[in-house]
C-alpha cells in the first residue's frame, strides 16, 4: 500500500514543477523522471496488493467516478 500511496504522492511534482526557478530543460527532466517513477511505483504496489486492490485504487483516482452516487 505504501507504494500505491508514494505514487500518488509523486502526481505532484509535475504539477509544481513548472513555477520553481529551474531552467526548461530541468524542469522538463523533472516532470519526466517523477512520471515514470509514479508509474513504476504504483504497479509495484499493485502488484504486491493484488489487482482488485490496484483497481479499486485507481477507480478512487478517476474523476469520472468523483459524482457518481452510490447505493
Amino acid at each position: 500500500m505504501g507504494f500505491l500511496i508514494i505514487s500518488l504522492l509523486t502526481w505532484v511534482i509535475p504539477v509544481v514543477a513548472p513555477f520553481t526557478p529551474f531552467s526548461t530543460a530541468a524542469k522538463a527532466g523533472v516532470i519526466t523522471g517523477a512520471i515514470v517513477f509514479a508509474e513504476v511505483m504504483f504497479w509495484a504496489g499493485a502488484l504486491l496488493v493484488g489487482k482488485e486492490v490496484a483497481a479499486k485504487y485507481k477507480g478512487y483516482l478517476n474523476p469520472k467516478n468523483w459524482r457518481k452516487e452510490k447505493g
